[in-house]
């Protein structure tokens, strides 16, 4: 990469060089403009050919604007399409009253925390916030993260170290591999929801002492209850006697359970009976609660332990009053008749769409229903011919989902009408390309 030649202060070339650098903001000398330019055209040549490569495989990505609130309609391109493809499960996210209590919150807190929780950021909203769902899912604390992955990526690197074993299933959301990989625990995957494959993995890892002098090897098993692409259930019933069995804790995600499951709405695990049996209970506040954020409940001192060593709570500016405002709102509405409404409702469109469709047989409750299609490229044609007609209902690829494995993920809303319903119905045999189910 040649630098090129020199030139004279103020002569024609530097000043050419100069005034570029005054429009790009980059770095300029008079010996290493050139160089510095030739660097940026080297890095973005690189990430043009990656680019490239991603769009020969078919999986590339692109944002899409949307110009109204989130709901069973929206507005891409200046089209009002149904919506089919939100995880606003109970329709919240738009409710007066979440947005009565954002505004609130704005007013008495202001737009931002200012700093961490740890030092001058823990504002009153995330304290009620914590609260309000200890009660809920009756446990004695909560502690809030800014998401769901940064809940996943701070809960485990705290809890675990090099010598411990996390056991995580195999569809297990990647914010949790990533975590595992970050704490530098063993990471061992079972088959999906595979209980014997499961025991064997745990026999394995009680086998011999633990490497160090800092007491016994932990081992933390990892699940979803409601599986994010498939809508599938994990055998939690199970799972609990098989840890307990083997002296292992257990964190279950219910991103997609709360609000759905059981007779409170706490989720899967409620609704099996195991609550009181998981060491770790993890969510989201981004979906049925209709605000933002990921959440944590357990003993009082599983949240004290996190407070003092999850990375990802310690160092992050603590999130917006307004949002955990917003977020107390869903759990409290959750908790009412007109939340058991709203979940009643989501049920019946599940029911309906499941009765006109014959590949969404499923053994599950769910508002998560996938039409697997196989190929990447198949996947999005299919979702376009949908827009076309009409209905948003994105095509699902690698690497979210295995390759080969694309799909239209149809996720239903307490806003869905019945009419919605029978429209989808009709477009989807319109098409009629085959569709399969996940089994």
């Amino acid at each position: 990469m040649a630098i090129g030649r020199s030139h004279p202060a103020g002569s024609r070339g530097t000043q050419r060089r100069s005034a570029t650098a005054l429009r790009t903001g980059l770095p300029f000398h008079r010996y290493s403009s050139v160089f510095i330019c030739d660097l940026v055209t080297t890095f973005d040549q690189e990430l043009h050919r990656r680019l490239d490569a991603i769009r020969e495989q078919g999986v590339h990505r692109e944002l899409r604007r949307v110009d109204s609130p989130q709901g069973a309609r929206i507005k891409i391109g200046g089209r009002e399409l149904i919506n089919f493809s939100s995880n606003d499960y109970l329709g919240l996210a738009n409710h007066p009253s979440l947005k009565t209590a954002t505004i609130r919150a704005v007013e008495k807190f202001g737009a931002g925390a200012g700093a961490s929780r740890l030092v001058c950021g823990s504002l009153a909203p995330f304290h009620e916030l914590e609260a309000a769902l200890a009660a809920f899912k009756a446990t004695e604390a909560a502690l809030t993260f800014a998401t769901g992955y940064a809940t996943a990526l701070g809960t485990i690197t705290a809890l675990l170290g090099k010598d411990d074993i996390i056991i995580s299933d195999k569809l297990i959301h990647a914010s949790f591999v990533d975590a595992a990989r970050l704490s530098g625990a063993k990471l061992r995957i079972f088959d999906h929801n595979d209980l014997n494959d499961l025991e064997t993995i745990l026999k394995w890892a009680t086998q011999g002492p633990r490497p160090s002098a800092l007491g016994p090897r932990q081992i933390l098993v990892v699940t979803e209850s409601v599986f994010s692409m498939d809508g599938d259930h994990a055998p939690l019933r199970e799972m609990v006697a098989l840890k307990e069995k083997y002296g292992a804790w257990l964190m279950v995600d219910e991103a997609h359970a709360t609000g759905l499951y059981g007779v409170n709405r706490r989720g899967l695990a409620e609704a099996l009976g195991v609550s009181d049996r998981i060491e770790i209970q993890m969510g989201t506040l981004g979906k049925a609660l209709g605000a933002s954020g990921g959440y944590v409940c357990g003993s009082r001192a599983l949240i004290d332990f996190l407070v003092n060593r999850a990375r990802s709570f310690i160092f992050s500016t603590a999130p917006v009053p307004a949002a955990a405002a917003a977020a107390t709102a869903g759990v409290q509405l959750l908790q009412s008749d007109e939340g058991s409404d709203r979940t009643r409702r989501l049920w019946q469109r599940v029911v309906e769409l499941k009765s006109e469709i014959p590949n969404l047989k499923s053994d599950h409750a769910s508002a998560i229903l996938p039409l697997i299609v196989g190929d990447e490229g198949q996947a999005v044609a299919t979702a376009s011919a949908l827009r076309e007609r009409g209905f948003f209902v994105p095509a699902i690829r690698y690497p979210t989902v295995a390759r080969g494995a694309a799909r239209l993920r149809i996720t239903l809303t307490a806003n869905h009408t019945a009419d919605d319903i029978v429209e989808l119905t009709r477009a989807l045999k319109t098409l009629d390309f085959g569709l399969k189910t996940s089994d």
